[in-house]
């Protein structure tokens, strides 16, 4: 029996695409391309794909059956932003299906290679972000915003719940519009179209001041290397750490300054005296 091409629009959830792959079996139909809740256009016929949860699970408990290393990648592979990423994933199911697990074990073959390399991309955004959130204070509530360009809440969710466990804290995805909100050991992430901040207070900028000054003051300017840093701090994480942003904030008709430092901090010394211990060799 031939296939016949078609254009799957879903709502873009990873029980969506799973619904997809089921209609797909069950219409003996061929996706071409994917879209979201966005308007589709398209000289192919359209399917619109309705989620619906028993679908979701009968396909997930045959992949699971199959292989539970390939639904992680699965998984992971969906919150990248990689180009035609539906298309790729329905590859890598159809080839799970017909041929068994028997290609995951090579990276270079060309369905699994797009995900990998896509999966290791996000890994590597992940890395620097556990290390890159700065958290503000909101009114007693922890508050980061970040641009990624993965979608990596659902991922950095266990590292900060964990670290902050004793906390009331969310962090922002710009870039994908939605938040994870935490406190009291529950989290959840939802959609948000946009989120307006409350302008931080006057001991908010004195802590983003200190902490400006703590990295200005720990960097050797005989060693400045421009093009290491951008290689181990890229400047698109930049735009939502706090020791890049300005101190200066407008309030109303009022401006808010952060406090001033003196140009040379005091060191403790030895008291009076008492001479300072030798250092050993």
């Amino acid at each position: 029996m031939v296939w016949s091409e078609v254009v799957f629009q879903y709502d873009g959830t990873f029980d969506g695409f799973l619904c997809c792959v089921y209609e797909s079996y069950v219409h003996k139909e061929f996706p071409i391309a994917f879209f979201g809740d966005e308007e589709c256009f398209s000289l192919y016929a359209v399917r619109t794909v309705i989620t619906q949860r028993d679908h979701a699970k009968r396909i997930l408990r045959s992949l699971v059956q199959r292989s539970v290393p390939a639904v992680q990648v699965l998984r992971r592979a969906f919150l990248t932003c990689m180009e035609d990423k539906e298309v790729h994933l329905y590859a890598f199911v159809r080839k799970l299906y017909a041929e068994g697990v028997a290609f995951l074990k090579n990276q270079s073959d060309p369905v699994y290679y797009p995900l990998a390399l896509a999966i290791r991309h996000m890994n590597g955004e992940l890395e620097k972000l556990r290390g890159f959130v700065r958290f503000s204070d909101y009114n007693g509530v922890l508050g980061a915003e970040i641009e990624p360009k993965n979608r990596v809440l659902p991922l950095l969710r266990s590292h900060f719940c964990n670290r902050y466990a004793n906390e009331a804290f969310f962090i922002f995805d710009r870039t994908h519009r939605e938040i994870l909100l935490y406190a009291k050991g529950q989290s959840r992430i939802f959609p948000v179209d946009q989120l307006q901040l409350t302008l931080p207070g006057e001991e908010e900028i004195h802590y983003r001041a200190l902490w400006k000054r703590f990295y200005e003051t720990i960097s050797i300017k005989e060693r400045n290397n421009p093009s290491g840093q951008r290689s181990f701090l890229p400047k698109r994480y930049r735009g939502t750490m706090t020791e890049f942003l300005p101190l200066d904030h407008e309030r109303g008709n009022n401006r808010v300054t952060p406090p001033e430092f003196p140009g040379v901090l005091s060191v403790p010394s030895a008291p009076d005296g008492i001479p300072a211990p030798e250092i050993p060799q």
